[in-house]
């Protein structure tokens, strides 16, 4: 009790403050690629399946490193992990500041991808130097923080790449990182670690990391420029299903698996996991066709936007999102996970659908993107908030963990699968995805928007848990 007396008074506002220039500056990191992937695969000569890589290869490493952050954190103190968590989120930043195509790009972007693991470390800092009101206090600050930089991404990207080139928009906010990680070197006191009876379960950790990047590539290989050969799917689909079937044999063996398979048994869980893949392949599938869509020549059936403007397009369906974050947890207690599920499948299917029909303004497709960030980020939100009331207290950290996974592994996939479709609709001569492309995508992802209506009924009793 001694030590909680005296940590508030060691941890002062300049400290929380260094940790939310921090946050500011690793949402906007994260966020820029995505207004700015037309304009990437462009300059770096690639197809959109090969683009969708792009985003998705920070997003696989954040699904990796999450449930992991918090453990390494306990064990070795949260600001130790945190600065050497941000020495690799560097290293990536100026990695692909000055990557000179794609491959070298790929790579910054993964070592980038465990910035994700900041957050929990963040919290894990806040809760032991400062008491229970203050550092709920904190923890919103940084959460808040987090996502403007996210915002400022959007908005940034585009006269950044513009007026300079694409490489400091990785490199301006890696400069941010630097110098706020100095900050919070010398302003947060040291924790102390935790030594917990289990240990880490590296192998399980790489297992699923090599899974996940063996199936992106293995899609993004398999639908680019006509295919490969069937002896090469097939291939391919034997060292993933390897993979993966050597991380489910660890998992179940591990002392303390980086995944408790147990927990997918549960209805609550099971049928959670389910819905949110689904949900967020959809979404996955949105995020990646509305940039695509604004970016092509306004002489054909698109809008010619640069990157400027495709990021203030999508600025409104980013807040959204924000906003859909908070409202999903309370729309979870008034009305069951279920019920807000049932909404946002419908409100996403019928978008989608008109989408497909009617595309012909900005407007229309910015609407379309306000319309599914909130009612995914509600929903998916909804479900997280419904399974961690629904299983032992125990548990939450685990089956939440598993969550957040699931839901970036089906943004991941979306936006991949969004990239094969458009790959596939390419007209010949130009190169540039037909129109009937976009309405494809469009209308596939109506279509796994509606199938959560069939998972719902199927799982009736995990999601009105």
């Amino acid at each position: 009790m001694s030590e909680a007396v005296v940590s508030p008074a060691r941890l002062g506002w300049l400290s929380i403050g260094a940790l939310g220039v921090l946050a500011l500056a690793l949402g906007t990191l994260q966020s820029v690629v995505e207004p700015a992937l037309p304009l990437l695969q462009r300059e770096l000569g690639v197809s959109p399946a090969e683009g969708a890589l792009i985003g998705n290869a920070l997003l696989v490493t954040g699904a990796v490193v999450t449930p992991v952050a918090g453990k390494l954190g306990d064990r070795y103190g949260g600001k130790r992990v945190l600065v050497r968590l941000m020495a690799v989120v560097s290293v990536g930043g100026l990695t692909a500041g000055l990557a000179p195509n794609l491959p070298v790009l790929l790579l910054g972007q993964v070592l980038q991808g465990v910035m994700v693991g900041a957050l929990p470390l963040s919290f894990i800092l806040v809760r032991k130097h400062l008491t229970t009101g203050e550092s709920q206090a904190a923890i919103g600050l940084v959460v808040a923080l987090f996502t403007g930089g996210s915002m400022m991404g959007m908005l940034f990207a585009g006269p950044i790449a513009e007026g300079l080139s694409w490489q400091w928009m990785f490199a301006l906010p890696t400069i941010v990182v630097i110098a706020a990680t100095s900050a919070v070197t010398r302003l947060m006191p040291h924790d102390p670690p935790v030594q917990p009876d289990d240990g880490i379960d590296w192998p399980g950790t790489v297992l699923l990391s090599g899974t996940l990047l063996a199936f992106m590539l293995g899609l993004v290989t398999v639908t680019r420029d006509g295919g490969v050969p069937p002896l090469a799917v097939g291939a391919i689909a034997v060292a993933v299903a390897a993979l993966a079937t050597g991380w489910v044999v660890v998992e179940r063996r591990a002392a303390s698996p980086m995944v408790d398979l147990r927990m997918l048994v549960k209805p609550a869980m099971w049928s959670a996991c389910v819905l949110t893949f689904v949900m967020t392949t959809g979404f996955g599938m949105v995020l990646f066709l509305l940039p695509q869509l604004f970016a092509v020549s306004a002489d054909g059936y698109g809008f010619g936007a640069g990157t400027t403007d495709i990021g203030l397009f999508l600025l409104p369906g980013a807040i959204a999102g924000a906003v859909s974050d908070s409202v999903g947890g309370i729309a979870a207690r008034r009305f069951g996970p279920r019920a807000v599920v049932v909404v946002g499948t419908v409100v996403t299917a019928a978008t989608m659908t008109a989408l497909a029909a009617l595309h012909t303004a900005e407007w229309q497709l910015v609407l379309a993107k306000v319309l599914t960030a909130f009612a995914a980020g509600v929903g998916t939100t909804a479900l997280l908030a419904g399974t961690s009331t629904a299983i032992e207290t125990k548990d939450v950290g685990i089956a939440t963990s598993l969550l957040v996974v699931t839901r970036v592994i089906g943004v991941a996939l979306g936006a991949q699968v969004a990239g094969a479709i458009l790959d596939a609709g390419a007209e010949p001569m130009t190169g540039r995805p037909a129109e009937s492309a976009f309405v494809t995508g469009f209308a596939v992802a109506g279509l796994v928007a509606a199938l959560s209506l069939f998972v719902v009924r199927l799982t009736r009793t995990g999601v009105q848990v």
